[in-house]
C-alpha cells in the first residue's frame, strides 16, 4: 500500500511540475510546508522527497550507498565551514587563501538587492550568480539582448529563496542571500570545459568532465590517470551523451587541476570541486557538497556502491 501511494505522489508532482501556472503555487507550498517542520521531522520528510525523487526507500540509519550517504550527509554532517565554502562569494576568500587568487574569476560587482545593479556599468559579457544556492546562475553573453526587468525580478527571487528548505542541505541555511557579478569567460572555439573532480576524504577519485555547454552536451567520467571509466553521472541512462574525445579534453595541466583539487577538499568527507579550464588557466568553479541533491542517476548501477563505500561516515 506505501508503494502505490508513493507512486500515486510522484505521479501528482510530475503533474504538477508540467503545469505551469500550477507548479509555482505547489512550490510555494511545499517550502512554507517544510519551514513549519522541526528539526526531529527533518529525516522522515527526507526519506519522502528521496521516494518521491528517486523511487526507492532511504535508508538513513544504515546508509549504503552514494544517494544514501549524501543524504545522511545533508543531516548530520554540517560544520560551519561547509556554509563558508558553499557560499560563492565567501568561498572566494578561502580559495585565495588556499592555491592562490590567480585562479578565481574576476569579481565585478556584489549587491544584496538586484535593484541596486548598474547594468550599465558592467561590460558587455559577464555572469551573474546569487551566492546562496544552486543553479542561479546568469550568462550574458550580449548585454543589448539581456532583458533587464526581467533579469532583476529573478534576482529579487533568488534573494527571497531559502535553499536549505528545497531539499534539505541544510549547510545553506546561514548564506546571508547576495548578487555576485564575475567576468564573462570562455575557450576560443567560445564553449567552457568544466572538469568536476569527485573527492572522497581529501582525495579526488574521479573527474566528470562536460564540453559543449552551449551546443550538444558531450560527457565523460575518468579517473586520476586520465582513463576513461563506464561511470556515467546525472543521465537516465547509460550513452545518454556522445563521448567526449579524450585525445581533445585532456588539458596539458590536468595534473595541476588535481593538485588542486586535492588541496581544497582537504578534511571534508566529500566535495565536489569544480574548475573551469580555460585557455590554459583554471579557474575555480564552486564547491558542491551534494551534487544533484543526492538524487541523479549513477549507472552502472553497481557504481552507487562503489562510490558509496568512499565515503566513511564514522
Amino acid at each position: 500500500m506505501k508503494k502505490v501511494f508513493r507512486n500515486i505522489r510522484r505521479f501528482m508532482r510530475s503533474v504538477l511540475r508540467d503545469v505551469p501556472v500550477i507548479h509555482p503555487l505547489w512550490r510555494r507550498f511545499l517550502l512554507w510546508h517544510r519551514s513549519r517542520l522541526r528539526p526531529d521531522q527533518y529525516p522522515k520528510a527526507l526519506k519522502r522527497l528521496y521516494a518521491d525523487g528517486t523511487g526507492e526507500t532511504l535508508d538513513l540509519e544504515n546508509p549504503k550507498t552514494f544517494g544514501e550517504k549524501i543524504q545522511w550527509l545533508k543531516l548530520y554532517d554540517n560544520p560551519p565551514i561547509k556554509t563558508v565554502l558553499a557560499d560563492k562569494y565567501r568561498v572566494r576568500q578561502w580559495v585565495s587563501e588556499k592555491i592562490g587568487d590567480d585562479h578565481l574569476i574576476p569579481l565585478l560587482g556584489t549587491w544584496e538587492n538586484a535593484d541596486d545593479i548598474d547594468f550599465n556599468a558592467l561590460p558587455d559579457q559577464f555572469a551573474l550568480k546569487a551566492n546562496h544556492g544552486s543553479g542561479t546562475n546568469i550568462i550574458v553573453k550580449d548585454k543589448r539582448e539581456l532583458d533587464i526587468k526581467k533579469t532583476k525580478k529573478t534576482l529579487n527571487k533568488w534573494l527571497k529563496s531559502d535553499y536549505s528548505l528545497m531539499g534539505f542541505e541544510l549547510h545553506y541555511k546561514h548564506i546571508p542571500p547576495m548578487v555576485i557579478a564575475e567576468k564573462y569567460i570562455e575557450n576560443i572555439d567560445g564553449d567552457v570545459y568544466d572538469y568536476k573532480f569527485y573527492c572522497f576524504h581529501g582525495e579526488p577519485r574521479y573527474c566528470l568532465i562536460i564540453i559543449g555547454r552551449h551546443a550538444e552536451q558531450r560527457r565523460a567520467v575518468v579517473d586520476m590517470n586520465f582513463e576513461i571509466t563506464s561511470l556515467t553521472i546525472g543521465t537516465q541512462r547509460v550513452g545518454a551523451f556522445p563521448e567526449v574525445d579524450l585525445s581533445s579534453a585532456k588539458p596539458e595541466n590536468y595534473g595541476r587541476m588535481v593538485t588542486l583539487a586535492r588541496t581544497l577538499c582537504e578534511g571534508l568527507k566529500f566535495v565536489r570541486v569544480d574548475f573551469y579550464n580555460v585557455r590554459g588557466k583554471i579557474y575555480f568553479g564552486e564547491m558542491t557538497f551534494h551534487p544533484m541533491g543526492g538524487m541523479g542517476k549513477i549507472l552502472p548501477r553497481e557504481y552507487e556502491t562503489v562510490l558509496g563505500d568512499l565515503i566513511l561516515l564514522s
